[in-house]
């Protein structure tokens, strides 16, 4: 069988582009490693998603995208797609056991936040860890949270916390910041702000939520209790684009390159979400880009198969 329309990855933007191929009638197969919903399932609650002023759990937003998708007759297969190969004017998406054909393909594999890897932050995640402040923020106001990282995304997130926390420790494995002066200025003077220097995270711990990090100083190897309510990690994020990037162009971090109309380097295939290069990675971006993808990819279809309307 060719489908019309593959896309890899079923976070908001893959399921958003899920949703308008399914309306245009494109026979349309979802593969996607995890369960529907991406990231945003580690969120316990939403708060900037238009339409929804009183927020909204993760878990429902994207069970509802899901549960549309359905209704729409798109095609779900869990599998981790392996290769993506160009054939003629079809594509070949391989996977473990089994082969894929279609027209068209949209890349909605997403990104991933680099992790501490310390005791505690998988089972708190969702529970006091976060890596989006301005997703999480409004759930700290007036609370103490920690915020481990040192770069410009660190920082702009550190900057957003501030205006809902009481304190923010901001906790670096160095004695000085690699963010831009600007940005360290807003957040270190900001009588807010602990700067917790040439400290590295050991342990999240807590109960049913987080209370608090154990740190240890780099140069004396002493270890602390540091209380609070919330642990933002901001240590860098990467692209899922492992299997593209060989094929489509990137940049140096391995982001997906696009036009205006999330067309690839390769005639036929579209990105959307946090797998693309561009400056905003929030919900209501992927799902933007979703139905874009899915529209420009609906037309590269129609004109493969010549139905196009003209």
């Amino acid at each position: 069988m060719t489908y019309d329309i593959i896309i890899l990855g079923a976070g908001p933007a893959g399921l958003t582009a899920a949703i308008y191929a399914g309306r245009a009638k494109m026979k349309t197969l979802v593969i996607s490693k995890q369960t529907p919903g991406g990231q945003v399932l580690q969120t316990e609650r939403i708060d900037n998603y238009p339409g929804y002023p009183k927020s909204v759990a993760g878990i429902d937003l994207l069970n509802n995208m899901h549960e549309q998708t359905k209704s729409l007759g798109i095609e779900y297969k869990n599998a981790e797609a392996l290769s993506l190969e160009k054939k003629g004017g079809k594509f070949a998406i391989k996977c473990k056991n089994s082969e894929f054909e279609s027209l068209g393909v949209i890349i909605a594999t997403g990104a991933e936040y680099k992790h501490l890897d310390v005791k505690g932050e998988k089972e708190f995640t969702g529970r006091g860890v976060s890596y989006c402040a301005v997703c999480d923020a409004p759930m700290f106001r007036n609370k103490k949270v920690a915020i481990i990282g040192g770069g410009d995304v660190a920082l702009y997130e550190a900057a957003h916390l501030l205006k809902y926390c009481s304190k923010l420790y901001l906790v670096h494995r160095r004695d000085r910041l690699r963010a831009t002066k600007i940005m360290q200025n807003i957040v270190l003077e900001n009588n807010k702000t602990q700067a917790v220097w040439n400290a590295v995270p050991e342990e999240i711990f807590g109960d049913k939520l987080v209370k608090g990090l154990k740190i240890k100083d780099v140069k004396t190897n002493e270890i602390k209790d540091l209380e609070c309510d919330g642990v933002f990690i901001f240590v860098g994020i990467k692209p899922a684009s492992e299997m593209v990037k060989n094929i489509l162009k990137t940049d140096k971090a391995g982001y997906v390159i696009s036009d205006e109309n999330l067309k690839t380097s390769l005639d036929g295939v579209y990105v959307c979400g946090d797998v693309r290069k561009k400056m905003l990675r929030q919900i209501s971006t992927a799902v933007g880009d979703g139905a874009s993808a899915a529209f420009a990819c609906q037309k590269y279809v129609e004109e493969l198969k010549g139905i196009a309307y003209k």
